[in-house]
């Protein structure tokens, strides 16, 4: 597989550490993404448990996690054309909105106890279609702020925002249920959400000041006819289609559907344990990933290659296969541990490979296809690892879904090196 790309100068260019944070409206846009991610995770952390309170339900319980991923599945293109198509500033602030009415619903049905199941269903669903508007349009915006030569530097440093606000939730989000109770805390949260629709409104970025300086025509929605162009583009592009499927198949195999399995996979390490190792292993694999974000970017590691995210995914997959077969609780803590940093690095590198590569009038088009397929396909990691623990086991049913990607990503690795592109499709 020829590992060359037409930004090659801009991808391995000698950089300093942290080369996108030296820009002071990456900061900004890096702190915001960051409280908004902790924001969304309170909320899930509040919402959740007054929902499991009232209604002991697990059904609601599934639906919550299926609401979250589907409309990643449905809508990420069409999220994309519009970030395509209109400033992705703002497509970013109507998911925040959304994020927000979300918010202040849950936080008005708590104190008026008033919360029925319907309302439960469809403040979920505007949950998920909430982070479908906020996926692409943020990244577009990366490559709108520091540009294609440290764009590598913004999707990890990106990344890594997210993993931090994902650590930070449940900490946060617990201390407001302590010290407000649900109802004021979760209303509290909506604040969270603020920083970054503020910076947003004067930011000098987005396609209305990209259309203003270079008159760049932009590709009108047209539903169905997005999907399908979208699609033909990426199947002419080696390394978009390849990083895709490779996404896809990571989150369709394995996703993060283990993470659900991981109470069973605690009273199996220890059986008497309180409570104390159970959060060691849920946040072990996100401190991996806060790890790699912090040490590549110091050291300006591993530059963006599609041949290495192969590698890394292979790395992964037997991670994983190693957890799924461990019996030691210290063990497993340091390979969930690897497994965060090698999936933030594999997830990074093939987001940066896309954008890359994607034709400028429909990049957000491009990247929600990518999201469709690395994010959208968790849907469906539940019935390869959960609804398949069930027939076989956690650990036997986690390791076989490890060793489908691990074949999986040899396969399409062999056929990346044999596939010969068209030539019509961007001038490549």
């Amino acid at each position: 597989m020829n590992d060359s790309l037409p930004t090659a100068q801009e991808t391995q260019s000698p950089q300093k550490s942290f080369s996108a944070l030296r820009n002071p409206s990456f900061r900004w846009f890096f702190i915001g993404n960051a409280l908004a991610m902790m924001a969304d995770n309170i909320e899930h952390v509040i919402s959740y448990w007054v929902i499991f309170q009232k209604f002991q339900s697990p059904t609601l319980a599934g639906f919550a996690v299926i609401s979250h991923w589907v409309p990643f599945l449905l809508f990420s293109i069409w999220s994309g054309a519009l970030a395509d198509k209109f400033d992705p500033r703002r497509v970013i602030q109507w998911g925040m909105y959304l994020f927000m009415l979300v918010t202040l619903t849950w936080g008005i049905l708590f104190l008026t106890d008033s919360l029925k199941v319907w309302h439960t269903v469809i403040l979920l669903v505007i949950h998920g279609f909430a982070g479908v508007l906020w996926g692409p349009a943020a990244q577009m915006m990366i490559h709108e702020i520091v540009g294609r030569e440290h764009l590598q530097s913004g999707v990890r440093l990106m990344a890594t925002s997210l993993t931090l606000g994902v650590l930070l939730g449940p900490a946060v989000g617990g201390g407001l249920m302590l010290w407000l109770g649900p109802s004021l805390g979760i209303i509290v949260n909506a604040l969270i959400y603020l920083p970054l629709v503020l910076w947003l409104w004067k930011a000098p970025f987005g396609t209305a000041f990209k259309i203003k300086k270079d008159q760049r025509p932009v590709q009108p929605i047209r539903g169905l006819a997005d999907i399908i162009e979208t699609v033909k583009i990426v199947s002419s592009q080696r390394t978009i289609m390849t990083m895709t499927l490779l996404a896809g198949a990571a989150s369709l195999f394995v996703g993060n559907a283990y993470h659900a399995q991981m109470p069973e996979f605690t009273l199996d390490l220890l059986p008497n344990d309180n409570g104390a190792f159970y959060a060691i292993l849920l946040t072990a694999s996100g401190i991996g990933a806060l790890t790699a974000g912090i040490v590549l970017e110091s050291c300006n590691l591993l530059q963006a290659r599609p041949r290495t995210v192969f590698y890394l995914v292979f790395l992964w997959s037997i991670i994983i296969m190693g957890f799924a077969a461990s019996s030691n609780a210290y063990f497993s803590v340091v390979l969930l541990f690897i497994a965060g940093f090698l999936e933030l690095t594999y997830k990074s590198m093939a987001q940066t490979l896309v954008q890359l590569r994607a034709p400028g009038e429909m990049r957000g088009r491009v990247i929600g296809l990518f999201n469709m397929s690395s994010l959208g396909l968790k849907s469906f990691s539940g019935f390869t690892v959960g609804i398949g623990g069930a027939v076989v086991g956690i650990h036997w049913s986690l390791g076989v879904s490890a060793i489908l990607l691990l074949a999986f990503t040899i396969i399409l690795l062999i056929f990346a090196q044999g596939f010969r592109p068209s030539t019509t499709a961007n001038g490549n």
